[in-house]
């Protein structure tokens, strides 16, 4: 029987506190094992002496948690194992991305995720059909985006083909992934705001004027558009060895 395995993070709350909310699907057929990745990935955290911690994005940067004890040449380290890690796992990954501010409210982001998650496993159709059994995993750490999924996967597949379970991240390997994507992808979109925000405040070249005077226009506020229904940032990829 064929399976397939769906693991679900976010970035971002839903207060819509955050500037972005992120949400990353990653897809695994389990006939394609990752035992030997995680062996791998577990034996070079052994080589290098480093702790074999359940990876958490946030906390690894930001030194707390599990993590508070560490220095940040370990936390680097760290980082760096999970990366190499992850380009060898044999997974799809899709990524939708939002600026909280172009939504009135947290039901009108719901919606819109709700919607482009349809539309997404309608363009996989297909390949998800194809499949006996597809297993979602998500801890339900947000209402929004546990009514999301179930509503849009219940939507576009059978229900009698499909089963929910809850993921703790310390639990799954593949969950770790998502988080892992989620804030790579968050921490691209961030960073892309900054270099543009950083190139619009460089003040243009002189220009002369009538009176022989020098003049510059100013730069506007920048706005990062992400459009609702077709995420600009949204990415999809398949990790290769």
């Amino acid at each position: 029987m064929r399976e397939l395995s769906i693991f679900v993070d976010e970035s971002g709350s839903d207060g819509l506190s955050d500037r972005y909310y992120l949400l990353t699907v990653v897809m695994h057929d389990q006939s394609d094992s990752i035992a030997e990745s995680i062996k791998a990935y577990e034996d070079a955290l052994r080589a290098k002496g480093l702790p074999n911690i359940p990876f958490h994005a946030s906390p690894l940067m930001n030194g707390k948690d599990q993590y508070s004890g560490l220095d940040l040449r370990t936390r680097k380290m760290l980082l760096g194992s999970f990366r190499v890690f992850f380009r060898h796992m044999p997974v799809k990954y899709h990524t939708f991305a939002y600026a909280t501010k172009q939504f009135a409210s947290l039901d009108e982001l719901a919606g819109t995720m709700r919607r482009d998650l349809v539309n997404f496993l309608f363009d996989n159709l297909a390949e998800l059909q194809s499949y006996d059994m597809v297993k979602v995993y998500y801890d339900n750490g947000q209402h929004s985006i546990a009514e999301s999924l179930h509503r849009a996967v219940e939507y576009a597949l059978s229900k009698d083909a499909v089963v929910y379970r809850s993921a703790q991240p310390s639990e799954y390997r593949l969950s770790q992934a998502a988080d892992y994507i989620c804030t790579m992808e968050l921490t691209a979109i961030v960073g892309s705001a900054k270099r543009k925000w950083s190139q619009r405040k460089k003040p243009k070249n002189p220009r002369s004027v009538p009176n022989g005077s020098a003049s510059s226009e100013t730069p506007s506020s920048p706005r990062r558009q992400i459009p609702r229904a077709n995420p600009a940032t949204a990415s999809s990829a398949r990790a290769a060895a």
